[in-house]
């Protein structure tokens, strides 16, 4: 059975710094692209950042880039996504995810993931 876990989420100030973990397990975790998407309420789920296979390709959606950075240690079958420099706009329940196929490289697209995680929330307030 594929699994993704996250934790890590909490509440923070504005300008600090969080560490999210995706556990991932029931699959050959290194041939798997993974992503993490977010969630606010009322709002879509949008990407955050995606890396590839191997962690030689990352991706990260503007309104991160710069402050965000996903890696992955395929010997722990983990996935990280280190926040700094948080906004309130960051709030949102954060998720990993992995297509059913793999692909080369990363993709951006919710619509390419099959399997998700429950999410970990994200809180950024003063």
């Amino acid at each position: 059975q594929v699994q993704l876990v996250e934790s890590g989420g909490g509440l923070v100030q504005p300008g600090g710094s969080l560490r999210l973990s995706c556990a991932a397990s029931g699959f050959p975790f290194d041939w798997y692209p993974i992503g993490w998407f977010r969630q606010a309420p009322g709002k879509e789920r949008e990407a955050v950042a995606c890396i590839s296979h191997s962690g030689g390709s990352t991706y990260y959606a503007d309104s991160v880039k710069g402050r965000f950075t996903i890696s992955r240690d395929n010997t722990k079958n983990t996935v990280y996504l280190q926040m700094n420099s948080l906004k309130p706009g960051d709030t949102a329940a954060y998720y990993c995810a992995t297509p059913d196929e793999t692909i080369a490289g990363c993709s951006l697209s919710r619509y390419n993931y099959d399997y998700w995680g429950q999410g970990t929330q994200v809180t950024v307030s003063s």
